[in-house]
């Protein structure tokens, strides 16, 4: 980390700790937020991973139903348990064995649980920071409170 100083939070005054609140806030959110991301994705990988399971010669021909949308199926008939069609992004569909489609959904799945295993660390990070910063602006809110009163008290 060249180039990067590292400062003592408990230097810091009170509005600069709210102003690191409010930075660790947005960053645990973004944080939180891609890993809700990825776990969903992950969890798409592993449900069509799982379907792959049913393409077998045993299905053939039989009567199925056809997503059109999230919530729309139509009748269709399994003509073929071979090959498959795999959605890799951006409208782009490539034709695959059913054992490259487990392959590919394994890899894929495996890949975003190594960027989940990389986030979880810096989130467990940056709540410890959230809750250091969080102790040290009370108990500074709680010592300014306290040498108010005893000033008053005085006067």
């Amino acid at each position: 980390m060249a180039g990067r100083q590292q400062v003592d939070i408990s230097q810091l005054q009170i509005p600069q700790l709210n102003q690191l609140t409010q930075q660790l806030d947005q960053e645990i959110e973004f944080f939180t937020s891609s890993l809700n991301q990825l776990k969903l994705a992950q969890n798409k990988f592993v449900e069509s991973q799982e379907c792959l399971n049913k393409l077998n010669p045993d299905n053939l021909s039989k009567d199925i139903l056809v997503p059109l949308t999230s919530s729309m199926y139509v009748p269709g008939n399994l003509s073929d348990v071979e090959n498959i069609l795999v959605d890799i992004g951006t409208g782009y569909y490539v034709e695959k064995t059913v054992d490259d489609g487990k392959s590919y959904f394994k890899r894929k799945i495996e890949y975003i649980t190594k960027q989940i295993e990389k986030i979880q660390p810096v989130l467990r990070e940056k709540y410890a920071m959230k809750q250091a910063t969080v102790d040290i602006l009370q108990a500074k809110v709680q010592a300014q409170v306290q040498a108010q009163m005893s000033g008053a008290a005085k006067s």
